[in-house]
This record gives structure tokens, C-alpha cells and sequence, in this order.
């Protein structure tokens, strides 16, 4: 099939497709004789397997590694479960980051909350901000 019949059918755009043959994780297709992409049926699994790997944060070489497993005939399953670990952990340290960020600003709102606008100096952009050396943090309980 044409690079536009993948396109329809997978929804991945042409220009995404060219991409991924650039980055190793589509295989160059075939060409016919007037020089237009022939793909396989199998690009279409490739493709699902390619947008279901970058749902849960794997990165393009991540999933191209993957795919090297699969291409030399060997199976993937172990480098997965590693990637898997990896990435579950750093989701938990960028929520763990997120709820200090969420904290800080449930703290500027009840700040900002008690400020009034005539309140603002010249020498600030806006009050409801402070400096760094200004702000001195609170935990919450």
C-alpha cells in the first residue's frame, strides 16, 4: 500500500511517516518503478504497537531499541519491564515535583488572597508574587 493509504488507515500523517523512516523506527519501504513508498500490511501492527509504546512515555529511541529486539528475532519482554520501571519512576518523581509546584501556589493564592492592589510598589512587577529571597516557603499540615 501507498504512503497515503498507511496515512488513512493509521492515522499517522505522510510527513510522520517519513519521519520515522528517517529515525530507524519505520523500515525504508520498497518503491515502484515510478518511485512511490509501498509498504507492507505488517506497517500498520508496527504503527499501533510505535503509538501505543509513545502513550506511556517511551521516547522514539526507546522504541526503536524495542523494535531491534523483535527485528533480530529476539523478544523484547525483559528491556520492556526495564523501560517500564524507568519511566514509572520518573513519573513519580515529576508528580512528586508537580505537588511541590501545586503547594507553592495554593500558598501565593492564599497569599495574594489578603493582598490588596494599592498595595503594590513601584519597585514591584506584582506583589502577588514575591522574590525568591522574599518568599519564604510554608508546608502545609
Amino acid at each position: 500500500m501507498w504512503i497515503g493509504e498507511v496515512a488513512r488507515r493509521t492515522g499517522v500523517p505522510e510527513k510522520t511517516l517519513r519521519y520515522y523512516e528517517q529515525v530507524g523506527v519505520l523500515a525504508r519501504p520498497g518503491r515502484t518503478p515510478s518511485g512511490y513508498r509501498e509498504y507492507d500490511d505488517e506497517v500498520i501492527d508496527r504503527l499501533a504497537f510505535i503509538r501505543a509504546s509513545q502513550s506511556v512515555g517511551f521516547t522514539l529511541g526507546e522504541i526503536r531499541e524495542v523494535l531491534a529486539f523483535r527485528d533480530r528475532g529476539e523478544v523484547p519482554c525483559g528491556h520492556v519491564l526495564e523501560l517500564l520501571r524507568q519511566h514509572r519512576e520518573e513519573s513519580a518523581r515529576r508528580i512528586a515535583a508537580l505537588e511541590l509546584v501545586r503547594r507553592s501556589l495554593d500558598d501565593l493564592v492564599d497569599r495574594a488572597v489578603g493582598l490588596a492592589v494599592e498595595d503594590c510598589s513601584a519597585d514591584d512587577v506584582c506583589h502577588l508574587i514575591p522574590r525568591l529571597a522574599d518568599a519564604a516557603p510554608r508546608r502545609r499540615g
